[in-house]
């Protein structure tokens, strides 16, 4: 018979993680799974990144790179990733004290709020929200605060988020360009939230793991405007901009201060990672300008096939400016209960997506949206679109039954 401690283990999430199980992407590709559904929820490419790139693994590999890499990152790596912010957005950074590679962007995520955060403290971030900021501000015992970007915009009240920083507001959190809802930052925007930074003595935790996907715009990093290279904490990832998320290599850049209490925490939750695909992303970070600007356009393409899909089965598009992602609006198809409606997609019309809900605290503003992802081979965008143009109208009465829209 299990002891009392043990049968306690088999009920809900308790402590920190009280409230956090099962993620909404692995209970939709799960969902997907079952019911052999095409996947435009969970957002990863189901193609490979670029050859050269397989060959530089390979090539480290069987050159014997397999080892324990240094804990901040191969040098080859970190110097790459210095170059990378120069050349891009004429930011300079140390590789050997301001740079640090880490398990992906979520382990770095989550080293900063560990490193940065005492109990008590508050996190401000924009909802919605990538839900592992939520989960690693639980883990660090701070308090998240939000401020809603409001369809079909995405747009801030500079009011509320001035509102939102109190005397115990330690970091502002700020993902551009924004997943979900597709929004790039404009420079307007970015001087309101670095004047908040300045005045209230914040530190800024940028997730731009999507830099490089943007469609209309331009992407800023908070870092390059005035008085904020100091205060920043700088993170993106190769996996996005090179395709192969796999493999798990992210970066935190910083100024030497605060990357020496990121180090401090990332040695003891990975210590280091995929020493041979390090190796190979120096070399993505180095590729030439045309990889970059064929990058963009491919995804484009991508995009507004999706877009354009969409829109010809009647849900609202709002398009956009970067990401992997698109969100719709429901409410054009009678329907209003974003999680009722993807869990039943998959079964009803052979198609998943993700509740945009997932992301929010306050679930009603975002309740009816919905995001697909157009990271997918054209095969795989044409399946899922013409499931939806085939099924979609013959299930929509048992979909307004189900997610709150009536018959």
């Amino acid at each position: 018979m299990k002891s009392a401690r043990l049968q306690q283990l088999e009920g809900p999430l308790s402590g920190k993680l009280a409230g956090f199980g099962t993620t909404i992407f692995a209970e939709m590709t799960a969902l997907a799974l079952r019911h052999q559904a095409v996947n435009l929820g969970q957002g990863f490419p189901d193609f490979d990144g670029p050859e050269f790139l397989k060959r530089a693994a390979i090539d480290a590999i069987a050159a014997g790179k397999n080892q324990y890499a240094r804990s901040h990152g191969v040098p080859e790596l970190n110097a790459a990733i210095a170059e990378h912010r120069a050349r891009f957005y004429g930011l300079t950074f140390d590789p050997e004290t301001e740079v640090t590679v880490m398990h992906g962007a979520t382990e770095v995520i989550a080293a900063t709020m560990l490193a940065l955060l005492e109990p008590g403290d508050e996190v401000v971030m924009f909802e919605p929200f990538y839900d592992s900021y939520l989960a690693t501000i639980a883990l660090a015992g701070a308090v998240p605060r939000v401020v809603t970007l409001r369809a079909p915009g995405f747009d801030f009240d500079p009011a509320a988020l001035a509102a939102a920083i109190t005397p115990r507001t330690k970091l502002l959190v700020l993902n551009s360009p924004h997943n979900p809802s597709g929004k790039v930052f404009g420079r307007a925007e970015l001087d309101t939230i670095a004047a908040l930074c300045l005045q209230h003595d914040l530190i800024a935790v940028t997730d731009e793991v999507y830099e490089h996907l943007v469609f209309d715009g331009a992407h800023v990093p908070l870092a390059s405007l005035p008085g904020m290279r100091e205060r920043t904490v700088m993170i993106s990832s190769t996996g996005k901009s090179f395709s192969f998320t796999g493999w798990k290599i992210g970066y935190a850049c910083a100024s030497a201060d605060l990357t020496r209490r990121l180090r401090a925490v990332h040695q003891f939750l990975t210590f280091c990672n995929g020493t041979p695909f390090q190796y190979a992303m120096a070399q993505a970070l180095r590729a030439d300008d045309e990889y970059f600007a064929g990058f963009v356009r491919d995804y484009k393409a991508r995009r507004d096939r999706l877009c354009e899909g969409l829109a010809s089965v009647g849900l609202g598009v709002l398009v956009p400016a970067g990401t992997y992602f698109v969100c719709t609006d429901i409410r054009p198809l009678g329907l209003t209960d974003d999680m009722a409606l993807c869990r039943a997609l998959p079964e009803h019309v052979g198609v998943a997506a993700i509740p945009n809900s997932a992301f929010y605290l306050d679930k009603a503003a975002g309740r009816h949206l919905v995001r697909w992802a157009f990271c997918k081979t054209d095969p795989v965008l044409d399946a899922g679109i013409a499931r939806l143009r085939e099924r979609l109208p013959a299930a929509l009465p048992q979909l307004r039954a189900l997610a709150g829209g009536g018959a």
